[in-house]
């Protein structure tokens, strides 16, 4: 399991979720995790980093790393294919 540490959150939000935590029975933690996991656990599984970098390059008209200005020290490009 993994632990997240959340800094510099407003005061009122922090007010907010304590309150909503104890309407629930829950800590703020318990409050937290309920929150993220009722946001994210029907979250599609296949949409990969690559699939998200796609649709960027779709909807932006795109980008090519493969042209870089002579001199460059770029030595390659990461591949975010969803099959390596």
């Amino acid at each position: 399991m993994a632990t997240i540490t959340v800094r510099d959150l407003d005061d009122g939000v922090r007010d907010r979720l304590k309150v909503r935590a104890a309407e629930h029975g829950r800590s703020m933690e318990a409050e937290v995790r309920q929150i993220l996991t009722d946001k994210f656990a029907d979250a599609a599984p296949g949409r990969t980093l690559g699939a998200i970098s796609r649709e960027f390059r779709a909807a932006t008209g795109g980008f090519d790393l493969r042209s870089r200005p002579e001199g460059s020290s770029v030595r390659g490009v990461a591949d975010f294919s969803d099959d390596a």
